[in-house]
């Protein structure tokens, strides 16, 4: 199993995962002329796309959801709180997630972990090969719960939120509103609360680790590395930060 960025950011994420002949895609927060060009840059025939996984509703990570599984018919997998939000109960590709029921794709088990984040019925991701390669895919989420660490532990790559760095969002553009909404319990992992959950789920087995959603106006990548490194035991320049407008390399699961 395999995975990588196809761009992570407040203007759009998406993630691709791929085991055997068999491709998952997690969000579609860019256009579907957009997603085909990354797909394509991946070097991801799209006839290998078996489903997409939606977190929730927010635009940078559905709005090209619908567009992009009808144009390839693949079905898309959301709760039913994001469904109803986004007027997809009656879509005839969509199939409903329910929070800890993992579902069998291509080959992968996919298990929904729900967070919490300002949004209907949000989830986040743990998918597992057959071999039992684990990985886990946590973002846009303000608290860590007993419930997410069970989950995650025991993987063997993460990708993760590290979104703000709590001084420059204090002192930055947003207005208060926004801040608090940033900075509360059902907002964004800062970069502190990302090195907890890291040090939380630390464990041997654990050889990748990608940090991503790193916030253009609130965060610094320098800083986003130095607070990674301790908590992950690598040098700064080691850790691996994921870019709004680029693709990551890919991350091979296999060792």
């Amino acid at each position: 199993m395999r995975f990588r960025s196809l761009g992570s950011g407040s203007r759009g994420n998406a993630t691709l995962v791929e085991y055997q002949s068999d491709a998952l895609l997690i969000d579609s927060g860019f256009s579907r002329k957009v997603m085909l060009q990354r797909l394509d840059e991946a070097g991801l025939e799209p006839q290998l796309l078996r489903a997409a996984l939606v977190t929730h509703e927010h635009s940078d990570h559905a709005k090209g959801i619908q567009s992009l599984c009808e144009h390839l018919n693949i079905p898309f997998y959301a709760s039913f709180g994001t469904a109803r939000k986004m007027d997809w109960t009656g879509h005839a590709l969509w199939r409903c997630l329910i929070s800890d029921q993992a579902v069998d794709i291509g080959g992968m088990q996919v298990t929904p972990v729900v967070v919490p984040h300002d949004a209907h019925e949000p989830l986040q991701f743990v998918i597992q090969s057959a071999e039992g390669r684990r990985l886990g895919i946590l973002s846009d989420l303000g608290t860590l719960t007993p419930h997410i660490l069970n989950h995650y532990s025991n993987c063997h790559a993460l990708q993760v939120e590290a979104n703000h760095d709590p001084v420059m969002l204090a002192n930055g553009p947003y207005p208060p509103s926004l801040r608090a909404r940033v900075a509360g319990a059902y907002g964004h992992l800062s970069n502190e609360q990302c090195a907890e959950f890291i040090r939380s789920v630390k464990w041997p087995g654990l050889k990748y680790v990608t940090a991503g959603h790193i916030s253009e106006k609130n965060n610094d990548r320098n800083l986003v590395a130095r607070v990674l490194a301790e908590a992950i035991g690598c040098s700064p320049h080691e850790v691996s930060l994921l870019a709004q407008d680029e693709m990551s390399d890919w991350v091979a699961l296999n060792d």
